[in-house]
């Protein structure tokens, strides 16, 4: 056997006699994307070579060498120093090589009872919960941004819409309070996911464990899991972790599209209803009187990398048999690329938030428009006349045709004009034809009363502020 045609590969070359094909190093190695996984690599293998030595699998002095060489690897790689080979395939063994290199034949001993199969779920599901974790902290900023613009225009009078037509008033205050809710969901349900994923894979090996007498609640208490996973073929096999969490980012991810896509509508000249800063807009090349919501647009469109990774992921995994195949490579990029794009958008919309004006008259102009307040009108009729709700509709339907016909609101109608679709209707009629009664009658528990809105938004502004989970 020549040099050229003996295996160079460490990690599997004893029982092979010549070396991958060029387009097989390229299509098997991960290094382009798995490095990202290195703190997390580290920070398993600290704790598997500290597990080794407490049970006396290995010195204590090759693990104080391990955790020094291991160290010095971090270091390098945080200072942009470290060469990764495509040769290595993956991020584990560029750090094995490297802590080779560095301390000798003890970093030998760092891979004894494990297998690059728990290695990589242990890492991929400590990068995860990481990720979770920063999602948690940014979602309650973009919580504390709106609950604060909801306590400051608590009475700031606007539309309400269904079908994207005025239906009844409402208040700036209210509808930020909307997005509070829909966000402390999303923050339940990764909390939800973090809960279940907090198991450790560690000590699983390949698929079967090990004969080592190794300690997997020491190492799952060193990396801050609450135990160690029950089944070494489940261990090594799955990824129900990343597609639950990367189906609660779909979720966030479209509620941050709705918002997006009503800031977009807001500031047309059409609706003037809010204004954003120059740091969240763009301008045109050709256009000079253009300002852009490119941020908000940006922000709408990421739902659609993250939902396309969840149906990625759910596509490698579907028809895999136990225990690990090679497939499951594909988990991590496309999981990566998706989290990393909600963060950003997160990011984005809590400043966007935190720096939205609305503009009041024009929301009050529009809160009046399209007879807003004839829900109001109707109950009237029922509380006032004890009418059937069925024939107040009707009657009110009539009213707001005999309105639209003459090009006025209904609070511009007379009272003679409204006797003669129902001669019982007195002048209190006018009490709640106006926005303002209309928004301040909503008192029911979650209704969009000011006084409701800023008893919500400060009951927010202080679960956020104590750092309680909106769970």
């Amino acid at each position: 056997m020549t040099d050229k045609t003996k295996s160079t590969n460490k990690m599997w070359g004893g029982r092979f006699e010549m070396s991958p094909a060029e387009l097989m190093v390229r299509i098997n190695a991960s290094i382009g994307f798995d490095k990202a996984l290195a703190p997390q690599d580290i920070r398993g293998s600290k704790a598997h070579a500290a597990m080794l030595a407490e049970a006396g699998i290995i010195s204590k002095s090759d693990a104080r060498e391990i955790a020094r060489g291991l160290d010095q690897v971090g270091a390098e790689i945080a200072a942009g120093t470290f060469t990764f080979s495509d040769a290595l395939e993956d991020i584990h063994m560029n750090i094995e090589n490297r802590l080779a290199e560095l301390i000798g034949p003890a970093a030998g001993r760092l891979h004894t009872a494990r297998s690059r199969n728990d290695q990589v779920a242990l890492d991929f599901r400590m990068f995860v919960r990481d990720a979770l974790d920063a999602f948690d902290d940014g979602l309650a900023e973009l919580q504390k941004a709106l609950a604060e613009q909801a306590l400051a225009h608590a009475a700031v009078v606007m539309p309400g819409f269904t079908h994207l037509q005025p239906a009844q008033p409402v208040t700036f205050g209210h509808h930020m309070l909307a997005y509070v809710e829909m966000f402390g969901r999303d923050r339940a349900r990764f909390a939800d996911a973090r809960r279940r994923m907090n198991e450790c894979p560690l000590g699983a090996a390949a698929l079967a464990g090990t004969s080592f007498p190794i300690d997997r609640h020491m190492t799952a208490e060193a990396l801050g899991f609450d135990r160690p996973t029950a089944n070494s073929l489940d261990s090594v096999a799955d990824r129900d972790f990343a597609l639950e969490t990367l189906a609660a980012a779909t979720i966030s991810a479209a509620h941050l599209s709705r918002l997006s896509e009503e800031i977009v509508i807001w500031m047309t000249p059409q609706f003037g209803f809010v204004r954003l800063p120059d740091k969240w807009t763009t301008g045109s090349s050709i256009m000079p009187q253009k300002r852009n919501p490119d941020a908000a647009e940006l922000c709408r469109a990421k739902v659609g990398r993250i939902a396309g990774a969840f149906q990625g992921l759910t596509m490698v995994m579907k028809g895999l048999p136990l225990a690990y195949s090679k497939d499951m490579q594909e988990d991590k990029e496309q999981t990566f690329d998706a989290l990393a794009n909600y963060h950003v958008a997160l990011a984005a919309m809590a400043g966007m938030i935190a720096d939205l004006e609305p503009v009041p008259e024009r929301l009050a102009a529009a809160a009046g428009s399209g007879f807003a307040t004839a829900t109001d009108l109707a109950d009237w009729l029922v509380r006032t006349l004890k009418m059937p709700f069925r024939e107040a509709h009707h009657a009110t339907g009539a009213i707001v045709k005999m309105a639209e016909k003459r090009g006025v609101g209904l609070e511009d109608l007379s009272l003679a004009d409204m006797q003669k679709v129902e001669k019982r209707i007195t002048n209190d009629v006018f009490t709640v034809l106006s926005v303002a009664s209309s928004v301040k009658s909503r008192t029911s528990y979650g209704g969009t009363a000011p006084q409701n809105v800023q008893k919500m938004a400060k009951s927010w502004l202080k679960r956020l502020e104590k750092g309680r989970k909106a769970v």
